[in-house]
């Protein structure tokens, strides 16, 4: 199962592009699903389609998925919904903490939606999908650009802060508990606090291993501009520091002229001809940064009117131009990003590379350099924008306001950190050994 996860900077029309992609996979035969956590009009004025929500006591993450055209369904999720079937879980597994601190559960009309709750059911979402096993490829229209590189990231923190708040090898005299719980007359709860963290836990691993699979990859949308530019660069760096794929950029809304190739529509125009070339300037940027690293860029005109409906889907996936690193371009309604192509992906022919944390080596330089070299691909960082922190058997690296805690090799526990340099889209981080800690030969 393929899954691509479409995000891009606010307003740049991920939704129109998700949507699209979702089309033209479903007209190449396959079964596709198009997930969105958006609440708003957008996803169904796009689709041109209802999108229904669960039934009352329904506990599904989503309501039926509506058929928006032969082989493709949408659904929209259901946040709230979500949120408090885990409010009622929760109360309903503290109960007896509840009565100990003399505490008043709160009825289940009072459990309104707290923010933050939409990040952990898009995720939930996710799994629940795979686990179905029904769909060829799943489309999910994603938050804008950054608050998608935080979701993607979360349930790794998450299981982190788990681990060291309640860490396992802490549970002592856990077979004590079933006594000591009968002594009380009442469950222990420190004993429900774990199991709670365990089933948190075996949850986010699941997502996590959703996430981190070879089929899955994102998708950046961007209308091309100054500030498009700068956004994906800084965002596309932190999704490499979070171990995500990228598979393409769709460069969307692009104007008569802005492709290199056709003429404006109003040539005589200087407000039209402003605009245009300050996307061919962006355009060429997007070009030089992301052909380099093979990522293709797929093009989609301007329809000169908001995309609505199957039919307008349809002529955007007809009239996309993709171009690969060759520089050549794919014909209209081609099979995909991979090999290249337009919007959609050759499920069948497509092998997962790996994330970007397996492309993380350590080069071996101590016969010549006396160092130990541990190199962490960053397309597109500046260095500027870098922090590192060593702490313990950890190296935080930030990326402007994004962090990941990476556990360092086991060779470099046994090191110092003697310097790093940002070379040809990748953090290389020097480490010495340390004499006390290092083997010594005998």
């Amino acid at each position: 199962m393929r899954t691509v996860l479409v995000t891009g900077p606010g307003g740049a029309g991920r939704t129109t592009a998700a949507a699209a992609t979702a089309l033209a996979a479903a007209r190449e035969g396959r079964r596709v699903l198009l997930l969105t956590a958006d609440r708003g009009p957008a996803p169904e004025a796009v689709l041109g389609t209802a999108l229904p929500a669960p039934k009352p006591g329904d506990a599904a993450l989503w309501g039926p998925p509506a058929e928006a055209a032969p082989g493709l369904h949408a659904a929209r999720i259901a946040t709230g919904e979500h949120f408090q079937d885990r409010a009622r879980d929760l109360q309903e597994r503290g109960a007896s903490l509840f009565d100990l601190l003399g505490a008043t559960p709160l009825d289940p009309e009072e459990l309104t939606e707290l923010p933050g709750a939409e990040p952990l059911a898009l995720l939930t979402a996710l799994r629940a999908a795979h686990e179905e096993r029904a769909w060829d490829l799943l489309v999910a229209d994603m938050p804008p650009l950054h608050a998608t590189v935080r979701l993607l990231g979360l349930p790794e923190q998450l299981r982190r802060y788990l681990r060291r708040l309640l860490p396992a090898e802490r549970q002592a005299a856990r077979a004590l508990r079933p006594m000591l719980a009968q002594l009380a007359g009442v469950p222990m709860p420190a004993q429900r606090l774990y199991e709670t963290a365990e089933r948190w836990e075996a949850e986010l691993a699941a997502v996590q291993d959703v996430l981190e699979e070879d089929g899955t990859t994102v998708r950046l949308v961007a209308e091309p501009g100054p500030l498009a530019v700068a956004e994906l660069r800084l965002a596309r760096a932190a999704l490499a520091l979070q171990g995500c794929r990228v598979d393409a950029l769709v460069a969307n809304r692009l104007l008569p002229g802005a492709d290199g190739g056709s003429s404006p529509a109003a040539p005589g125009d200087p407000w039209l001809a402003g605009l245009v070339a300050e996307q061919l300037d962006a355009r060429k940027t997007l070009h030089e940064e992301f052909l380099t690293d093979g990522v293709t860029v797929c093009e989609l005109p301007h329809l000169g009117r908001a995309p609505r409906g199957a039919h307008d889907l349809a002529e955007l996936s007809l009239a996309a131009r993709s171009t690969t690193i060759g520089g050549g371009n794919g014909s209209a309604g081609g099979v995909g990003v991979i090999p290249g192509g337009g919007l959609t992906d050759e499920l069948d022919g497509w092998q997962g590379t790996g994330s970007a944390d397996g492309d993380r080596t350590v080069e071996d330089r101590l016969a010549t350099d006396g160092v130990l070299l541990w190199r962490l691909p960053l397309p597109g960082a500046r260095r500027d924008e870098l922090d590192l922190l060593r702490r313990g058997d950890e190296l935080i690296v930030g990326i402007g306001p994004f962090r990941r805690v990476l556990p360092l090799p086991s060779a470099l526990r046994r090191c110092t950190v003697s310097g790093a340099g940002l070379r040809d889209g990748a953090l290389c981080v020097r480490f010495t050994p340390d004499p006390d800690l290092w083997p010594r030969p005998a």
